[in-house]
């Protein structure tokens, strides 16, 4: 089985203020049944209230992440699945319940990890 990951940027939840909470239990709904699947590794979504430090190989650091590249931001769920058939069929039901685009991507296996 692969690891995938599903997830989004903040940008993309351009949810009304009257829907929040009805994504939040319908999120953690597809959470539960992952889990109860044995598909769930982790998830969540980075804090966006901490700036990110950028650590150099010498061990200076410096605030900010790349100053090339954009920032990361958003929410991710990391599922171990037996197919990239059922990984996105996952993703979808990721995107239904967030109400937005949600990026697959998979893991590349490391054995040393």
């Amino acid at each position: 089985m692969a690891k995938y990951l599903i997830s989004f940027p903040s940008a993309a939840m351009n949810v009304p203020d009257s829907e929040w909470e009805a994504v939040g239990r319908d999120a953690h709904a597809v959470i539960r049944e992952a889990k109860e699947a044995g598909f769930y590794v982790f998830g969540g979504g980075i804090d966006e209230t901490v700036p990110p430090v950028l650590v150099s190989a010498n061990g200076s650091v410096a605030e900010g992440g790349y100053p090339w590249a954009p920032p990361l931001t958003g929410g991710f769920t990391v599922l171990e699945l037996p197919s990239n058939k059922e990984a996105i069929a996952w993703a979808a039901r990721f995107a239904k319940a967030c109400r937005c685009d949600q990026e697959l991507r998979v893991f590349g296996f490391d054995p040393e990890s």
